[in-house]
């Protein structure tokens, strides 16, 4: 059984009597969207990051702002420290609330996104030479403002992003450089301190969604944390997948209980499924498959509270800037049509 605590049931939207028909499919009518079935098959939510840009276009922001579909919401890149913190001790959470606001009038959870990072930070703060003791003062006091801006409004905060290379060792950074490996307790630690009772503190990582060295990695930070005391509640599984090659079912349930066996939650956090272009009917199948199987190996662990896609239509990936001759990573087409890989989500859910 799932257990979650009042805070976060309390958060829930109520799922409507009549909700809004959401598609068709071979002349069946669709009644229910992701989230919805996603609660009734056990999960918290089913939810979608949304970045900025996009909040200009009102048929994405209709589907985005729509419990039914999505019950959660992440800023995609609101929450980081260039944007939060772009000059020292100067706070701008305008883009942070854009995300947040929305979703807390549509009676959305929130995971909030993220304290600590090597990338997207501001060039005050990497074209400086800190001491140590500096740049824990520094690291401390950002994580005391945002959190506190945010106080009540998130049900998770990734705390710490991205720590590890791919053998599992310390990526090499501006925190392990001048802090050292401490400054993940650290993060945690004052996360801990200022944080909103009940809000949920994890570590969030790619490639740590299969038993590997990375995600070894992980279990053996988890320990640490919890033999002296440090406060870890979860761990994210970011999912960015390449269609065809993405994790099995039984790969990732596997690597789900090697980390609820440690009583912290997981859940999907950036779900997406690219394929190499130009894309065809069988990619496309094969794209459906693999997200299915991310979205029942969720289902099926207790302790995976839900599935966050990193956005859910395709003009609005990160996919293409990132990976030449990939894209199509997402649930929505760029006319607004879902893809076969929605329904096998949608499926999955009911069964």
């Amino acid at each position: 059984m799932r257990l979650f605590s009042v805070a976060a049931l309390a958060a829930l939207p109520l799922i409507n009597a009549a909700p809004t028909e959401l598609a068709t499919r071979n002349g069946q009518h669709k009644t229910q969207g992701l989230n919805d079935l996603a609660r009734k098959a056990g999960l918290l939510y089913f939810g979608t990051a949304i970045d900025n840009p996009s909040l200009n276009n009102s048929k994405y922001m209709s589907i985005a702002t729509d419990s039914h579909i999505f019950g959660q919401v992440t800023p995609a890149n609101g929450q980081k420290w260039m944007y939060i913190e772009p000059e020292r001790n100067v706070f701008d959470y305008s883009m942070g609330d854009a995300i947040i606001r929305p979703a807390i009038q549509h009676g959305q959870l929130r995971r909030c996104h993220n304290l600590v990072w090597h990338s997207q930070l501001p060039d005050w703060l990497t074209g400086t030479n800190y001491t140590k003791s500096e740049l824990i003062s520094i690291l401390e006091n950002h994580i005391a403002h945002e959190v506190k801006h945010y106080y009540g409004q998130c049900y998770a905060w990734d705390v710490v992003n991205e720590a590890l290379n791919e053998d599992g060792t310390l990526r090499s950074d501006l925190w392990l450089t001048t802090i050292g490996p401490e400054y993940l307790e650290l993060a945690f630690e004052f996360a801990a301190k200022y944080v909103s009772p009940g809000t949920k503190l994890y570590y969030n990582d790619y490639n740590i969604e299969t038993i590997n060295n990375k995600s070894l990695a992980v279990v053996s930070l988890i320990k640490s944390f919890k033999k002296k005391g440090i406060r870890i509640d979860g761990v994210g599984l970011q999912s960015h997948f390449t269609a065809g090659s993405s994790p099995s079912y039984d790969q990732q349930v596997a690597n789900m209980a090697q980390f609820t066996s440690l009583d912290v939650e997981v859940a999907i956090t950036e779900l997406d499924v690219r394929v190499n272009l130009p894309d065809d009917a069988t990619k496309e199948a094969q794209q459906a498959s693999d997200y299915a199987n991310a979205v029942k190996a969720c289902k099926d662990t207790d302790g995976c509270v839900g599935v966050t896609v990193w956005d859910f239509y395709d003009p609005f990936s990160w996919v293409p800037g990132v990976f030449a001759g990939q894209g199509d990573a997402d649930l929505w087409w760029g006319n607004f049509t879902m893809k076969p890989a929605y329904y096998s989500v949608a499926e999955v859910l009911e069964e």
